[in-house]
């Protein structure tokens, strides 16, 4: 639990203090139908539970999820994949989805992470920094190199000076999790809240802000929603006091 503490509290310095104050109010009035939001791997446990609430709120709506790397989702949606709002974990494909005129509303940053390493329990192979990657003995897994959590390793390393040579190359951050948590990798780049949602089956080291990245994640509703009403009001539910109230209780930075 300490060290838990120790690592909310050294991530919670680095990204600064974003509050809720700008957050949106719950929506007053219940909405009906499917809602099909496409999300972010690394927001998979944070939006089942967000989508609970909200249909706790509004019993009449269904949330249905799909969550993979946000390249992969934004593709989806550039070909017809019926969803009402996108999630990403960073901006560029948000502005893939943008430049290409498949969203709706503008798109809004509902979120901040950080980049951590995670490793096994007890961080066994005795894992300092990123420099420590390098070493040809381990092995570490990453995210492809299309996908955000892919492009901040890179843009981690590329600060950190060091070159890393993966076992693999993962279609999402919660691959790269499932082969630490299995003892398949000694580690990999994953986000903060990823190693908090692990528990006791992983152990994060903290990447310095010097050669940190901050990762936003920016909403909006796609172009041609088939619940146009429903994916405003999830939008706004996520923003509002109790999804950013959520969002905090999983380690993210709230907007």
């Amino acid at each position: 639990m300490r060290s838990t503490q120790r690592f909310l509290i050294s991530a919670a310095a680095l990204l600064g203090c974003f509050g809720a104050s700008c957050a949106a109010d719950e929506p007053d009035e219940a909405v009906s139908g499917d809602v099909t939001v496409f999300a972010a791997a690394s927001l998979t446990a944070v939006f089942t539970e967000i989508g609970d609430a909200f249909m706790a709120a509004n019993p009449d709506t269904t949330v249905k999820f799909s969550f993979a790397a946000s390249s992969e989702l934004v593709a989806q949606i550039g070909q017809g994949a019926p969803a009402d709002v996108f999630a990403s974990a960073d901006t560029s494909n948000m502005t893939k989805l943008t430049d290409a005129g498949d969203n709706s509303t503008e798109p809004v940053v509902f979120a901040r992470n950080v980049a951590a390493i995670i490793v096994g329990p007890g961080n066994p192979e005795a894992i300092t920094g990123v420099a420590d990657l390098a070493n040809g003995d381990l092995l570490v897994v990453l995210c492809a190199s299309e996908v955000p959590c892919g492009k901040y390793a890179a843009a981690i390393f590329e600060k950190a000076g060091v070159s890393v040579t993966p076992k693999s190359l993962e279609e999402n951050v919660n691959a790269v999790v499932t082969k630490v948590t299995l003892g398949e990798a000694d580690a990999g780049i994953v986000y903060r809240t990823d190693v908090i949602a692990a528990g006791d089956n992983a152990a994060g080291v903290e990447i310095p802000a010097d050669i940190n990245v901050v990762a936003e994640y920016p909403i909006a509703v796609t172009k041609g929603a088939p619940n146009v009403e429903g994916a405003q009001m999830f939008i706004d539910f996520v923003n509002g006091d109790q999804g950013q109230k959520i969002l905090a209780s999983y380690g993210f930075l709230t907007a």
